[in-house]
């Protein structure tokens, strides 16, 4: 999988959330079924082997339908079970360094709320930003709020893709669609989902329409 080629579309980040392994693979597949075109694992409280163990799950569906992985933060683990890339903020660790570990081939996306944020991971060697939040979001209480208009300055900025991030639901995704933005990241919208795969399916549309 070519770097270059990646469908940001779509970006399902996870959320356990009280949902057991089982049901989160289950929401995955599903989403991916729908539509959803790149997954990041993002897991804050589990242990380094719980989080291992459900990455190396993940990743057989992943492989099995040709779709990105992508790991937060942990790049112990991105490294560990092979995925494609790692996602970091801006209080992880330093995205040029982060680079170096990581080496030229795998992902590196970076979280920015700022011009000066986006332009500096683009040149520490970012291949996504991932801008937000552009609505309020429980998943995130310290995301700090952009607007539509911060957010379009941020595509502008540079040269790589931007995602959008931050509390995007059915209801709100379509506010953005002529913002120049690579894709949707979503976390509730579709792990809180009824069918993740029609969720996931609606967003698709509301993306491309």
């Amino acid at each position: 999988m070519i770097k270059k080629d990646i469908d940001y579309s779509l970006y399902l980040v996870t959320d356990h959330k009280n949902k057991t392994d089982e049901e989160i693979l289950n929401i995955i597949e599903e989403a991916i079924k729908g539509g959803t075109s790149i997954v990041q694992i993002r897991e804050k409280t589990a242990s380094t082997k719980d989080f291992y163990n459900l990455a190396l799950k993940v990743k057989e569906i992943t492989i099995k339908y040709d779709v990105p992985l992508i790991i937060n933060d942990r790049i112990d683990i991105a490294l560990a079970v092979d995925s494609e890339g790692v996602h970091i903020g801006q209080d992880d660790m330093p995205a040029d360094i982060a680079r170096k570990i990581i080496g030229e081939n795998k992902v590196l996306g970076v979280s920015a709320a700022t011009i000066e944020e986006a332009k500096k991971a683009e040149a520490d060697g970012a291949d996504y930003i991932g801008s937000g939040a552009v609505f309020p979001t429980a998943t995130k209480d310290d995301a700090h709020s952009i607007s539509k208009d911060e957010l379009g300055e941020i595509v502008n900025s540079v040269n790589i893709p931007t995602v959008a991030i931050g509390g995007i639901t059915l209801e709100n995704a379509h506010v953005l669609k002529d913002s120049g933005i690579a894709g949707f990241s979503v976390v509730s919208a579709i792990m809180d989902a009824k069918s993740p795969k029609e969720a996931s399916k609606t967003l698709k549309e509301i993306y491309f329409s």
